[in-house]
């Protein structure tokens, strides 16, 4: 039976003094719910690269990406890879390789995988503007961990490490990531 993880863009723990907090978010797998972040601007229709938002729609987890210097691998039914030092992801739009795994060193602005902060030490690559890809609608929408501070993201989910193997656990390529 295929499951549905989905992300809800309300969290009762997520209000302030106006209103919500755009990137508090909940993560629910059947009856359990869990905080996770989102984009420093919420849910949004219509992505843009670089508008800070997590594209609402129905997304699935391809492949993914552990840090094996940190970490073994995560167990989970979605196809995983080590990150290897060379690692980018490219999020130039116009750019040949625009919203895709590449070498560095590599000429276009792209992300580094191997990031010094833990956020990629596991991380799952979303169906996102894959196919097809459409230039400047977004590029590295990931499933990965969440910053210290529990602060947003620039447009991707995540969640606490102590929460992350539960979720991955669960996961196949025919699960379902609604955002809305």
């Amino acid at each position: 039976m295929r499951q549905s993880l989905t992300i809800l863009h309300v969290d009762r723990t997520g209000f302030g003094a106006n209103g919500r907090i755009p990137h508090h978010a909940r993560l629910r797998f059947g009856m359990v719910s869990v905080p996770c972040r989102i984009g420093r601007s919420g849910v949004v229709h219509g992505k843009r690269e670089g508008d800070g938002g997590t594209p609402a729609g129905t997304m699935r987890a391809v492949r993914g990406f552990w840090r094996r210097d940190r970490h073994l691998p995560p167990i989970t039914g979605i196809p995983l890879r080590p990150i290897r030092k060379g690692d980018g992801w490219c999020e130039v739009p116009g750019d040949r390789n625009y919203n895709r795994l590449v070498r560095k060193p590599y000429a276009a602005s792209h992300e580094d995988m191997m990031r010094e902060d833990h956020l990629y030490d596991i991380v799952l690559e979303l169906d996102w503007n894959r196919v097809p890809r459409r230039q400047g609608r977004g590029s590295a929408i990931f499933f990965h961990l969440t910053r210290e501070n529990l602060g947003p993201t620039a447009g991707c989910i995540a969640v606490e490490k102590r929460r992350i193997g539960f979720i991955l656990a669960k996961l196949s390529p025919k699960t379902r990531i609604i955002v809305r």
